[in-house]
């Protein structure tokens, strides 16, 4: 792989990087993601009023690659202090980048309290079943099965429970303006997730409501595949047991 491959700069005009390397692992879904998020505040034309919520884990370097104001957060914290924010500042466009092992662990009360009062801020999720940056532990998203650091045998849900559906959860919830899961292990599958990113926002921009984008993306490293067999698994096995769908949508109610 060419030494240019390695290097992940957001080109959009408006929303830039600062010329930094990735710290991300080849293959990792977070540069794909990173790259629709800038494009999506570009073309929205938001990135002077955007303020990121950079949360813990492989995402909290954030700051380094979009140049709007960014504040860094204890883990699982972000909604909490995203909310914070948009209640202090609600002419600001506010955004948490989180992880599943951020949010679907020890974020679960702040997502689904900040869900439930129906706070007019954007999540974007990554769900890649796994801690990455901490060493590939168990998360919460973890397919039954699946192994880990601390699962060699395996997840059995009756040692560590099952899977948690995030969307799923936070669909009975009556507040919410938009929930969607979409996934990044093809090019029709990354131009729907652009769609829902760019929607999400745009939902924060109306006044709607509370939004959460759910990315099933994969992690190379941790998962110990190539990123072909990477993009695979995601495909054949994570999608099977979290669908691909638009939740919740209230863009065009009143």
């Amino acid at each position: 792989m060419k030494k240019k491959n390695l290097e992940y700069i957001l080109k959009s005009p408006k929303v830039e990087a600062f010329q930094n390397k990735t710290h991300y692992c080849p293959g990792c879904g977070h540069g794909i993601l990173h790259k629709l998020l800038g494009d999506a505040m570009d073309e929205l034309g938001i990135k002077d009023i955007t303020i990121f919520i950079d949360s813990v884990g492989c995402s909290v370097f954030a700051y380094n690659y979009f140049d709007c104001d960014h504040i860094q957060v204890p883990h699982g914290r972000a909604p909490a202090v995203a909310t914070a924010v948009k209640r202090l500042r609600p002419d600001k466009i506010v955004i948490t980048y989180q992880g599943d092992g951020d949010l679907a662990a020890i974020g679960t009360a702040e997502i689904i309290h900040a869900a439930n009062r129906g706070e007019n801020i954007t999540i974007i999720f990554v769900n890649n079943a796994i801690y990455g940056m901490t060493g590939g532990q168990l998360a919460p998203t973890t397919l039954i099965k699946q192994k880990s650091t601390t699962t060699p045998r395996g997840r059995f849900a009756t040692e560590f429970g099952y899977p948690l559906k995030i969307c799923e959860m936070l669909n009975t919830l009556k507040a919410p303006a938009y929930l969607e899961r979409v996934a990044l292990y093809d090019p029709l599958h990354i131009k729907k997730a652009k769609e829902a990113v760019k929607k999400a926002l745009r939902m924060q921009i109306k006044g709607k409501g509370f939004s959460l984008v759910e990315v099933l993306s994969h992690c190379p490293t941790n998962w110990k595949m190539t990123p072909e067999e990477s993009m695979k698994f995601v495909k054949e096995k994570m999608e099977k047991y979290y669908p691909l769908k638009i939740f919740r949508d209230r863009e065009f109610k009143k």
